[in-house]
């Protein structure tokens, strides 16, 4: 039993590391893998390292569609409206003032 598990193991980091994970990731989720098919959920350190990899691969697919560039592009547009709107509603408090000095006198 115990060479099965070996092999196992071997296999699980041997696919890990050729899909260029690091050699300590890939022993870690390798030994905790393959215990896990008994469980009904996966350990803690393999649950742990499939987040971390989907959170990267996030990033990636982010980044390369350009993401933090449209973020930036956006929230000066978004500025500029609120400056915008600020002027608009500054010009007509002044005018209902001028109104309101107009019509007491």
């Amino acid at each position: 039993m115990t060479n099965t598990a070996d092999r196992a193991r071997a296999q699980v980091r041997d696919s890990l590391r050729a899909r260029g994970l690091r050699s300590s990731v890939a022993k870690t989720a390798a030994a905790a893998m393959v215990p896990a098919r008994q469980r009904s959920q996966p350990p803690k350190a393999v649950r742990q390292i499939v987040e971390d990899l989907e959170s990267v691969i996030g990033e990636i697919k982010d980044r390369s569609t350009g993401g933090p560039a449209k973020r930036k592009t956006a929230a000066k547009k978004a500025a500029l409206t609120r400056a915008r709107a600020a002027t608009r509603r500054s010009q007509a408090a002044k005018k209902a003032a001028a109104t309101r000095r107009n019509v007491v006198h």
